[in-house]
């Protein structure tokens, strides 16, 4: 199949408008003809089979159909010469306005699930100035929250979208001059006086009213004694006023975090089991050798990688823990990409540690460090975040001593961990003080039986308090 590519090249003041030719026979390269000199704005057509028919030109169109390299023509008279009555499919983006001087900022893509995104708020003002690639608004989506960053250096001449309107990638929502001709620097404007100042000015120039005339006094007659009203009745309930109320639009991320976490209940048949773990020997090799760690590792040696590795081989050993349901099918993961719940002040954020059980304990606290400081930053990607095939929730940063997780899916399976706490334990026959964690994980009861989800609970437990079974494999 032959198809035939039109490029309108946007020339720039005092070069002429040229049109190029060439053939193809996929979506893929262009062969053209004559390329002309690149620039900021072009327009595409992709001509159907029918391009033979294209123009009144019967050489023009037989040399295209045959794929030979043709001449170039100025566009004027090459789009004159074309029909209009053909099947066209156009694709037009424009950076530039017709003068060079404007150019438009535009909605970038926000991936491939993200359709859309709500404009929450713009970071400069019109009149400010703006360097290249320096961000002038933020886009919130379901999952992250996106930038939108200047395309020129210049100064903003004027948004042509609003705050809280729902944009699309490519959507424009800014005008940016380069050269700032034409666009008032932005000034606090000051305040003009007001009706009450103006008053005040005019009041002197005023006559004063005359004194008002004393009216002789009017004994009131007496008023019948006011009934009081009854109580209102004990069951009638006492709500606060309104004005002490205050309504706020849920963020596009908060909106996504329900949806999820309710479709989750909806689907799943959830399941908690729990755990109580010895943190001593964890806690003991952490303070042992945290300041060799940073030195050769550069990193800090936390707790979180132990609770990973211990996860991972409890995945190895129960496989089920890390499928999922799919329909009818039941699909087995043969990898471990373990996603890491952070919680910001946006909301709930997901990213994920990919190839799990290939990493080492620098390795994971490395990217755990990473991907922590992006979630805090908003500046997450879409493909951090996508995917996982088992989720820790770490909610003992918080405090939290005791909790049920909610699956994250697709998922089939979430670990809890909690706060640390010292309680008498007995150890050997005798009474001692110990650092325990209650550990929880939460099932779908559909996919995975209570043995299961016991075992891997306590290969959990084992591997923590015991972290030399990683080295012997037991």
């Amino acid at each position: 199949m032959m198809w035939a590519i039109i490029r309108r090249k946007a020339a720039s003041a005092g070069s002429s408008n040229l049109i190029t030719y060439g053939t193809r026979h996929s979506l893929g390269k262009v062969q053209p003809a004559l390329t002309a000199t690149m620039s900021q704005s072009y327009d595409y057509a992709i001509l159907t089979p029918e391009a033979p028919t294209l123009g009144i030109n019967p050489k023009l169109s037989r040399q295209i159909h045959q794929g030979v390299p043709v001449y170039s023509m100025p566009i004027r008279s090459a789009v004159s010469s074309l029909k209009t009555d053909f099947s066209t499919q156009i694709w037009s983006r424009s950076f530039s306005s017709d003068s060079g001087d404007l150019v438009d900022a535009v909605v970038p893509f926000m991936g491939e699930s993200i359709s859309d995104g709500t404009l929450a708020v713009f970071l400069k003002k019109p009149g400010d100035r703006v360097e290249v690639d320096e961000p002038i608004a933020q886009i919130e989506t379901d999952k992250v929250t996106i930038d939108v960053a200047s395309p020129e250096a210049g100064v903003i001449q004027e948004f042509v979208a609003k705050e809280g309107d729902t944009v699309e990638p490519g959507m424009k929502i800014a005008i940016i001059s380069k050269s700032g001709e034409g666009v008032t620097t932005h000034v606090a404007p000051s305040e003009p006086p007001t009706q009450d100042a103006s008053a005040k000015v005019e009041k002197p120039s005023s006559p004063p009213p005359p004194p008002p005339q004393p009216t002789p006094e009017v004994q009131p007659p007496k008023a019948a004694p006011v009934k009081s009203s009854p109580k209102p009745a004990a069951s009638e309930p006492q709500l606060p006023p309104k004005d002490r109320e205050r309504r706020v639009p849920m963020t596009r991320l908060r909106k996504r975090v329900a949806t999820r976490l309710k479709d989750s209940q909806n689907t799943f048949a959830l399941l908690t089991t729990f755990n109580e773990v010895d943190m001593t020997n964890l806690m003991k090799l952490r303070s042992e050798y945290k300041d060799a760690f940073l030195e050769k590792h550069g990193v800090k040696l936390g707790l979180m990688s132990g609770f990973v590795k211990a996860a991972v081989s409890g995945l190895q050993n129960q496989p089920i823990i890390n499928a999922v349901i799919d329909g009818d099918d039941i699909i087995y993961r043969d990898y471990i990409d373990i996603s890491i719940a952070v919680g910001t002040p946006k909301g709930l954020v997901v990213p994920v540690i990919r190839d799990a059980e290939k990493m080492n304990f620098a390795e994971i606290e490395k990217t755990i460090n990473t991907l922590a400081k992006k979630a805090n930053s908003g500046s997450l990607s879409i493909d951090e975040m996508a995917g996982g095939s088992f989720t820790i929730s770490n909610g003992g940063v918080y405090g939290s001593l005791l909790s049920t997780p909610i699956i994250n899916p697709p998922q089939s399976a979430i670990l809890g961990m909690h706060s640390i706490v010292n309680k008498p334990m007995v150890v050997g026959g005798e009474i001692k003080s110990r650092p325990m964690m209650y550990v929880a994980l939460t099932y779908d009861h559909r996919l995975i039986d209570g043995r299961e989800a016991v075992f891997f609970l306590r290969r959990i437990k084992d591997v923590v308090e015991d972290p030399r079974r990683l080295l012997l494999d037991i």
